[in-house]
């Protein structure tokens, strides 16, 4: 008897302690309709019941890319050197619509972004500005993405998980506001596929760009046991995009996606690569604070000859000769910190993390590397030049001589 009633006490208790309410689910839906011949993409959010968001505060930097504002609700625009603009949806089914400009120049003639009669390459981030989400408690945003290409115009490719023939499912666990942010490329395009391990991985571009796309795919597959090895989480979709003048002449990465200029070598003269370093910065994601750029632009250079060289890709010749030019090339270099760092800065980055990993593989008997520090590095939010030294330091269990120097104070 006495073993019933403390059953049906606990059961009793687990009852009240589990929660009785779920969050309830609203649709929020991205529509994009892309108009080639005026450079422009309409823009439409709509939010299946206004009232479970009290106000959206979008960033919209300096304005001049965005226009034709029109919303369901009161739209607030604040211009300036910020620019902001404030929506409060009405109450039942609610849409904010506008214009966004896709052609990015730069002082040089090239293309950060570019639309042309047959295609776009563009980044999520512009279609729908960073924003403060103000929402009802118990509320969670359901978030869609679908295009509407023009006439002629084949498919289009993000890095999210597809849902529909050119529609996607927006889903960041890391943001309230869940939005399409990463590369994206419409039109008539050129495309490989295939998986390496956990990751689906898509190389495009639009056709007659010159994109090696197998190529491309060939140097992942060559890497990726490396990669795999090193950083402990993968993406499960990938997407590489790429074309070629006057598109930018560099490489980019964004939310599971890349961009590569099409005219850039995989591997260059020097011995690294630009797609692996855009690899491991994706892979990483670390942040840096405090004046310690140094630590993400060093780490993804660093990996960039080391996964290569790793895989097999590089002969003990030609690692040290690549070793004897970062060290020529940041030999006149005094301190590594700074918000933005220059590439004789990141060459000496590059040198400090080799001692580094030389340093802690000696002490710990090869027990530990530079690999530990990184996934270290990995776990927070954010890291600075202090914080560096002490996860350094707690990998090699002793204080470290290769950080103690005035590069980095």
């Amino acid at each position: 008897m006495a073993v019933g009633w403390r059953r049906a006490l606990v059961v009793g208790l687990l009852t009240l302690s589990s929660p009785v309410w779920a969050a309830k689910k609203v649709d929020l839906d991205y529509h994009v309709r892309l108009l080639p011949q005026s450079d422009q993409a309409e823009v439409r959010l709509t939010l299946a019941q206004g009232s479970a968001v009290r106000s959206l505060d979008f960033d919209l930097g300096d304005g001049s890319h965005y226009s034709d504002f029109k919303a369901d609700g009161q739209w607030q625009l604040t211009p300036g050197t910020q620019t902001r603009g404030v929506w409060h949806p009405a109450a039942d089914k609610a849409s904010l619509t506008y214009r966004v400009r896709i052609s990015h120049g730069r002082k040089s003639g090239s293309f950060d972004t570019r639309m042309t009669p047959t295609w776009a390459l563009l980044r999520g981030d512009d279609l729908v500005p960073a924003a403060k989400l103000d929402q009802q408690d118990g509320i969670e945003l359901v978030s869609r993405l679908e295009f509407e290409l023009p006439n002629g115009w084949k498919s289009v490719e993000t890095a999210w998980p597809r849902i529909g023939k050119n529609k996607f499912r927006i889903d960041n666990v890391s943001r309230l506001f869940d939005r399409p942010t990463g590369w994206m490329l419409a039109g008539h395009l050129g495309s490989r596929r295939t998986r390496l391990g956990e990751t689906e991985v898509t190389v495009a571009s639009p056709q007659g760009q010159g994109m090696r796309r197998m190529d491309v795919l060939t140097l992942l597959t060559f890497v990726w046991p490396q990669v795999q090895a090193v950083f402990p989480r993968h993406p499960t979709k990938l997407l590489i995009v790429g074309a070629s003048d006057p598109m930018w002449r560099g490489s980019l990465a964004a939310h599971e996606s890349i961009y590569l200029n099409s005219r850039l070598p995989l591997v260059s003269e020097n011995g690294s690569s630009a797609l692996v370093r855009e690899l491991a910065q994706l892979f990483g994601r670390i942040n840096d604070g405090q004046r310690s750029d140094w630590i993400s632009e060093g780490f993804a250079e660093y990996y960039a000859i080391e996964l290569v060289r790793r895989a097999g890709g590089m002969s003990d010749e030609r690692y040290q000769s690549l070793q004897g030019r970062l060290a020529k090339d940041g030999q006149a270099v005094t301190t590594l910190r700074g918000e933005q760092i220059n590439p004789a800065q990141i060459s000496k980055a590059v040198v400090l993390l080799q001692e580094l990993d030389r340093e802690i593989r000696l002490k710990t008997r090869n027990k530990r590397s530079l690999d530990d520090v990184l996934r270290a590095a990995m776990r927070l939010e954010s890291v600075d030049t202090k914080e560096f030294v002490q996860l350094s330091e707690s990998v090699i269990g002793d204080s470290s001589r290769v950080l103690d120097t005035e590069l980095i104070q």
